[in-house]
């Protein structure tokens, strides 16, 4: 029987070895076969070596054991060393307090952590750790039926809390290694992928098509959020097929010109400058009560209105930040300029500030006027007050006034006559209840304006939000694992693992500017001695008023700061705790959003996707930014945990990008389906080895019939019980004797 990868089975011809043992291990084949009676099936490599085009052993790759499901306690992890792992990522699905079936870093106290400790020392293995698998990024997003609700920060910093409490795992246990902690901090669509700092939509491909879509029609009503920074409170109300009302604003429409602005200099006003109804030149065109006018059109009466579409805000958001640009004299940073999302939203609360505004103004307009008529008024009701004193009772007729009636009965019916101090302070009365009326009616007006200004301000792509907060729990977790690691050697490196594609932080490169501002933070961490949202002490409160008097996070000191280290330093360390767990399973599930080229092959399609899975691998490795890499194959479809080669991602072109740039970290083989599809999960390892090139003999007695695979696959490793007699390492102890007294060696 022959195998793909060129050996033969020959399982039943060795007897008494085993392979898998790591003392086993040898530099010349035939040499191990004189010594040992093994015959040589063809081996290119030392036996229990990999395929030497990636110059790796079997103890390279090794399992992730997740704590109550692959391993119920420390016997199950050293179950899965004696079966033959050298490597182990102890993986904990829960959070919080855990139970039998998904068991947390808490759940092992220090004896049972000391025992896995050992475990590890005697039988020469390494450890990574896992943290909760249901913490998804560090925003502490809420969901439901597939919407975003908020963000929480309590729930974002109970995540942290799992990340610190697996970093405490690995420094009692392994005493370093990787922490793998999974980021995916939002829903967001995937026909529009953009990255601070980068141009371009990250969806595009180098022809222009969209390459990615969760369904046919996304690309036209994809659905963005926006956070309110305030309450983290979500707004699902940006869609792409819906239009917004958008004024048409007045703009010069004469050649290059001299003429005067607004604060009555004289100024060159250029062809679609920003002009008021004068045709004096608007200087900031974004102040909402002295800046741009809508176009007023003489033959309908009506102020003129565009219908904008979501790509066309744009082109409204770069000309804002332009102006805002010109205005401070210098770049923007990302969190001053306005993102296309953000301008689209922006539109339909600048149109409820400008009526707030409008209906202020209408209501004050004739204040001033109601003012000077009771001051009139009460100089005549003064006037009147003297007389009346002076005149007796039956004289007062002749002061009397007529009360103004309707014209048509003042022809019919004769006015009355009324006391004239009566009727001023009915007329005193009315025009101090004018006032209060506008008066209260244009202060709510400005208010509701200046409240939805506030609001404009508060109002903010996720992005942002994941930039000024959430970055700060990975950086924060990243001190943690500094502060906890032993062994220069071998430091706890917080390991951001990207999760599923309608997440953000599942494209690669959204992945790699999460890893970059984690660590920018990092270094703000120890090199500076006040922040925001530092230590808050009395009489320096958190928060302030600016110029504008509007509130705004005033700096504190900082807990992280360390004085005497310098940003290179701190930037080496942020290199050395902050890195990426590549998941070729998660990579591979952006194949079923693939958009095919137009006339391509299938096998076009699929080279232009592999090309641009390796791609994402080779950006990622020639930084070095990959601290772990999990090895999980599917169809591209769900995350089924396929053990490598048995699916369809380029698993091994991975590998030798790796190995080009010097990866030399772990390979964890993440099982899933061969827990349930066949004997157990250490069949997903045993499979991976042989994808990779490693030879698997199995433990039988000599015989000359035909073998069948099942022998050679399953006669020994991932069993649930040894075989009765156990040689060398595999031997629970080294004083068991025979009934001779002979030792059993």
């Amino acid at each position: 029987m022959q195998f793909n990868n060129g050996y033969h089975s020959g399982a039943a011809d060795l007897y008494g070895s085993s392979p898998m043992d790591r003392s086993f291990y040898v530099d010349n084949p035939d040499a191990a076969g004189a010594a040992t009676g093994i015959r040589d099936f063809g081996a290119k490599a030392p036996i229990g070596q990999l395929d030497s085009e990636f110059g790796l052993t079997v103890k390279d790759v090794g399992m992730s054991v997740p704590m109550g499901i692959s391993a119920p306690n420390v016997q199950g992890i050293y179950s899965k060393i004696r079966a033959g792992l050298s490597k182990i990522e102890i993986g904990f699905p829960a959070a919080g307090s855990g139970n039998r079936q998904a068991q947390s870093p808490g759940m092992y106290g220090k004896d049972m952590r000391q025992a896995i400790k050992e475990l590890g020392i005697a039988n020469e293995v390494e450890f990574n750790t896992h943290a909760a698998y249901n913490v998804m990024g560090m925003t502490g997003s809420l969901e439901q039926a597939g919407d975003l609700i908020k963000f929480d920060m309590n729930r974002a910093r109970m995540g942290q809390h799992e990340i610190e409490r697996a970093v405490d795992f690995a420094a009692d246990v392994p005493g370093g290694g990787s922490v793998v902690i999974h980021t995916g901090e939002f829903l967001r669509p995937l026909t529009d992928i953009y990255v601070p700092d980068e141009e371009g939509n990250l969806a595009r491909g180098s022809d222009g098509r969209t390459m990615w879509k969760q369904r046919l029609t996304e690309d036209k009503d994809a659905t963005f959020y926006l956070i309110d920074d305030r309450t983290g409170q979500a707004m699902r109300t940006v869609e792409k097929d819906r239009l917004v009302a958008y004024p048409h604003w007045l703009r010069s429409k004469k050649e290059g010109h001299w003429g005067m602005d607004k604060q009555g200099n004289r100024a060159f006003i250029k062809k679609d400058d920003y002009v008021d109804y004068e045709g004096l030149l608007i200087l900031d065109a974004y102040d909402p009560v002295v800046g741009r006018v809508p176009e007023f059109d003489d033959k309908t009466r009506e102020f003129k209105v565009d219908y904008l579409s979501f790509n066309d805000f744009e082109v409204v958001a770069k000309e804002k930040n332009d102006a805002l640009k010109k205005r401070l004299g210098r770049s923007l940073t990302f969190q001053e300029a306005t993102t296309q999302t953000e301008a689209y939203f922006h539109a339909t609360l600048e149109t409820n500030e400008g009526h707030s505004r409008g209906w202020s103004g209408q209501y004050a307009e004739d204040v001033d006027t109601n003012i000077e008529m009771l001051e009139k008024l009460n100089k005549a009701k003064d006037f009147y007050q003297k007389i009346d004193a002076k005149l007796p009772p039956e004289e007062k007729w002749k002061i009397a006034i007529k009360e103004p009636n309707m014209r048509v009965l003042d022809q019919i019916i004769p006015p009355e006559t009324k006391d004239p101090l009566k009727y001023i302070e009915e007329q005193i009365t009315n025009a101090r209840t004018r006032i209060n009326f506008a008066r209260q009616a244009s202060v709510s007006q400005l208010q509701q304006a200046q409240d939805t200004a506030e609001t404009k301000r508060h109002i903010i792509d996720p992005i942002k939000y994941v930039d000024r907060y959430a970055v700060r729990h990975y950086a924060e977790s990243a001190l943690h694992a500094m502060d906890r690691s032993k062994d220069p050697n071998n430091p706890i490196v917080l390991t951001m693992e990207h999760i599923f594609p309608e997440r953000f932080g599942g494209h690669p490169q959204e992945h790699k500017w999460l890893i970059k501002k984690a660590r920018e933070r990092f270094v703000e961490y120890l090199t500076e001695p006040e922040m925001e949202l530092g230590v808050t002490y009395d009489g320096k409160p958190a928060m302030a008023k600016n110029k504008e008097g509007l509130l705004e996070l005033q700096k504190q000191p900082n807990p992280y700061y360390k004085a005497g280290l310098d940003k290179e330093q701190a930037k080496k360390l942020a290199e050395r705790h902050i890195k990426a767990t590549i998941d070729t399973g998660h990579l591979n599930l952006w194949r079923k959003y693939f958009q095919p080229r137009p006339g391509a092959t299938p096998e076009d399609n699929e080279n232009e996707f592999k090309q641009w899975f390796l791609g994402q691998i080779e950006d990622f490795a020639k930084d070095n930014l990959v601290g772990n890499v999990h090895l999980v194959d599917n169809y591209g479809y769900q995350d089924d945990h396929l053990s490598p080669g048995q699916g369809n991602a380029p698993i091994k072109e991975t590998m030798k990008i790796l190995k080009k740039f010097g990866y030399d970290k772990a390979y964890t083989v993440e099982p899933g389906a061969d827990a349930s599809t066949d004997l157990s999960d250490f069949h997903g390892v045993m499979k991976t080895w042989r994808f990779l090139g490693a030879p698997i003999y199995g433990l039988g007695a000599p015989s000359k019939s035909q073998q069948t695979w099942g022998k050679v696959q399953y006669s020994y490793f991932g069993q649930n019980q040894p075989p009765y007699f156990i040689f060398g390492s595999y031997s629970p102890s080294n004083d068991w004797t025979l009934w001779s007294q002979s030792p059993m060696e």
